[in-house]
């Protein structure tokens, strides 16, 4: 099988996937989708959802030749699997957030999940806790207003302390709280900003090395390609003047637009 990784978000989220794909394949070819046409995810209905991630990543599987597609987007991975892996013929991989290595972590028995509002009140996100954090508190905290902040870091405009701590405050009601779930790919990227505004240390968790420890069990061997141009890389709205900035920050060109029939939203 040949062609590259591709990773999709609704946003540049997914960025923050690269690092630990790059540590875990060096040299694997790699390719970015951003749906950012549409972001944010959380706030859309699932069925108007699923339907667009469908359409979104078959175009940009279709445009990229991808031998494997990481969904690196919680809202998208706990949506929107099933019907990725009907629809397409190459591996899906999805991330969920990391609450199983948080409470294997966690000191105190008392976690973060700090999350967009879709995640925080999905049946799966349910699930996990139950299965793997049943003897822990997890406090779940909707932070959908980070989303934005990471966007704006990455095309290199301020970003807002005062959103910051909005959605850091419902942490601290928990003052033995001691680990925090980044439960949103854009999260890791202000993982500096975040630390730096908490009232206390805390261990911050995501899914990054996992998701590349299962790419690299799912795609096989890579040829190893270091080519001198970037990566390439399609947005649904490639217009903001910000993407380019963040996306050469990771190693990709410039987003082209990536042609998709798209559903209104209802």
């Amino acid at each position: 099988m040949s062609g590259p990784i591709l990773i999709f978000d609704s946003g540049v989220g997914g960025l923050s996937v690269v690092k630990a794909l790059r540590e875990q394949m060096p040299g694997a070819p790699l390719a970015y989708v951003c749906d950012n046409a549409a972001l944010p995810y959380g706030t859309k209905p699932d069925i108007w959802l699923v339907q667009r991630i469908v359409q979104v990543c078959r175009a940009a599987v279709a445009a990229s030749g991808a031998r494997v597609l990481v969904v690196a987007c919680n809202t998208a991975s706990t949506l929107a699997l099933d019907a990725l892996r009907a629809a397409l013929t190459i591996p899906v991989v999805g991330t969920v957030p990391a609450i199983k290595p948080a409470a294997a972590l966690s000191r105190s028995g008392v976690i973060g999940l700090l999350a967009t509002s879709a995640t925080v009140t999905r049946p799966y996100t349910d699930n996990l806790i139950r299965d793997f954090a049943g003897h822990c508190t997890v406090v779940r905290v909707a932070a959908d207003g980070l989303v934005e902040q990471a966007e704006r870091l990455l095309a290199g405009e301020p970003v807002d302390g005062a959103v910051i701590d909005a959605g850091l405050a419902p942490l601290w009601h928990a003052p033995t709280l001691d680990t925090v779930v980044l439960g949103c790919t854009h999260f890791p990227l202000l993982r500096d900003r975040l630390d730096a505004r908490a009232p206390r240390p805390l261990q911050w968790v995501d899914s990054g090395s996992a998701i590349a420890r299962r790419v690299a069990q799912v795609a096989g061997a890579v040829e190893e390609n270091r080519p001198e141009h970037l990566a390439p890389a399609w947005a649904t709205d490639p217009r903001p003047a910000g993407l380019p900035h963040g996306f050469r920050a990771f190693g990709f060109a410039p987003p082209v637009a990536l042609s998709v029939p798209l559903p209104q939203p209802v």
